[in-house]
């Protein structure tokens, strides 16, 4: 029996891992779940799910999360506060710690987990993003195991022998991150040039969170993705290629140097890599309809349109640059995601403010957990700056 925390239990990811959990009582248990503010919205999952614990990360709201608690019957512990989800990913309730809380507020969290031994399931990879060296160093201090969660880099672990193997001595020449190229594949900038919020989170083939779902729109989570596989399967940026593939069956693919190419396919639902990192080395049933190959559409494969898209040839510049340079791209392009949603940025101008951010924020070596947070809110206060100046 896994002891599951769900770190971000009320997003997309954190539904999809609860209804993994839910089909496999007698292997999986959610003992700690966590929220940011929905205190409605996470009453309701402890009263389905019965866990030890329930935190919710703003404090404001810790008496009506134990009041809607109490009035339900539920008896768990209640706490909140960064320390608190801090202390619940690191604690005793967990052996397993699925990390799903969007943004640079789930660093540390997943940090704790990491130096604590737990066996860590990463969806959030903006932590891996920011501190990449700094989480691989956490995990080999703790002991205990790092299995991505996001589609593309679950679908490499499962093409790679081991699933992190040192790339050279297996033989492999690239990894390739499939993209569904977003809602807005194949327009020009001319036609960009409106979009609506509404319009950005609507993707064709995901259901995302709005932030998540406007990275895909300007191909941003793209280019956090790339840096991911860099720092998770130790891949230069020589070596891991884009490719568009509008279908999203196929979830990426690892080419070895004697010409054979391994794809891990399947319908587009987050529960299959979910099982497959919650039971690994095992499988489960996820609750994924078989794909009928038969049934398909024809199978596309294109190159990203870096001049249109331009975040994520943005991404590349600050894995090339190293250092805390993909920290201060994924600050900004936070504060840039917020205004657009906001309707206080243009759509273009998202990769306007990160490119601004990046040009004034030259990279610095990645020392320590401080120094990062202390770079993290430089970055955000220049992309700010520059969101008043473009007023």
């Amino acid at each position: 029996m896994h002891n599951v925390a769900v770190l971000g239990a009320t997003g997309s990811i954190g539904g999809n891992t609860l209804d993994v959990i839910a089909r496999h009582p007698q292997r999986f248990r959610a003992t700690v779940l966590t929220a940011h503010r929905q205190v409605e919205a996470l009453a309701a999952l402890c009263v389905q799910h019965r866990p030890e614990l329930a935190v919710i990360a703003d404090p404001a709201l810790e008496a009506e999360l134990a009041r809607r608690l109490a009035t339900a019957g539920v008896r768990c512990e209640v706490a909140s506060g960064p320390a608190a989800l801090t202390a619940a990913a690191a604690g005793g309730s967990c052996d397993t710690v699925v990390a799903a809380i969007v943004g640079a507020a789930g660093l540390e969290s997943t940090l704790a987990a990491a130096r604590a031994g737990k066996r860590l399931l990463l969806a959030n990879k903006e932590s891996i993003v920011m501190a990449g060296p700094l989480l691989l160093q956490a995990v080999a201090a703790g002991g205990g195991a790092l299995i991505p969660v996001d589609s593309e880099h679950n679908a490499i672990f499962q093409c790679l022998p081991g699933g992190r193997p040192e790339l050279r001595r297996s033989g492999v020449r690239r990894l390739v991150l499939t993209a569904s190229g977003g809602p807005f594949r194949g327009r020009t900038r001319a036609q960009l040039a409106d979009i609506t919020p509404d319009q950005a989170c609507k993707h064709p083939n995901w259901v995302m969170g709005r932030k998540i779902s406007v990275d895909s729109a300007t191909l941003m989570n793209k280019g956090l993705e790339v840096i991911e596989a860099h720092h998770l399967f130790g891949a230069p940026a020589a070596a891991i290629e884009v490719v568009v593939h509008p279908q999203s069956l196929v979830h990426s693919m690892v080419e070895y140097v004697d010409g054979s190419v391994l794809a891990q396919l399947g319908n587009p639902d987050m529960r299959t890599a979910i099982a497959h990192a919650l039971a690994w080395p095992e499988r489960v049933e996820s609750g994924v309809s078989s794909l009928d190959l038969a049934a398909c559409a024809p199978l596309q494969f294109e190159q990203p349109d870096l001049d249109t898209f331009r975040c994520l040839a943005l991404a590349f510049q600050a894995l090339r640059a190293g250092g805390d340079a993909p920290a201060v791209l994924n600050a900004a392009n936070e504060v840039a995601v917020e205004a657009f949603l906001a309707g206080a940025l243009p759509f273009l101008a998202i990769a306007d403010v990160v490119e601004a951010v990046l040009a004034e924020l030259p990279a610095q070596a990645v020392v320590d957990v401080g120094t990062l947070c202390e770079r993290d809110r430089t970055a955000r206060e220049a992309a700010r700056r520059v969101l008043r100046n473009a007023c």
